[in-house]
């Protein structure tokens, strides 16, 4: 699946991933291939993405992901 994570100065993430692990408002929660598709608001934590290089780690203080087709927008 494809996974964005975007801050309004820069992306910070754009490419492949397995998985990728969200601090959802509700919850944290992991989002891996062919996910439901989901709107949620996030709370301040880490995104985790997780390439088959390894892993990623973004602090985030909030904001908003989109899960749609195979695609994971992370706006911060």
């Amino acid at each position: 699946m494809i996974v964005e994570v975007i801050t309004p100065d820069k992306v910070l993430f754009s490419g492949e991933a397995v998985s990728v692990k969200l601090p959802g408002s509700g919850g944290s929660f992991e989002a891996l291939a062919n996910h439901a598709p989901l709107i949620s608001s996030l709370d301040k934590g880490k995104v985790v993405v997780r390439t088959t290089a390894g892993e990623e780690t973004f602090d985030v203080t909030g904001g908003i992901v989109e899960i749609l087709n195979n695609k994971v927008v992370v706006l911060a």
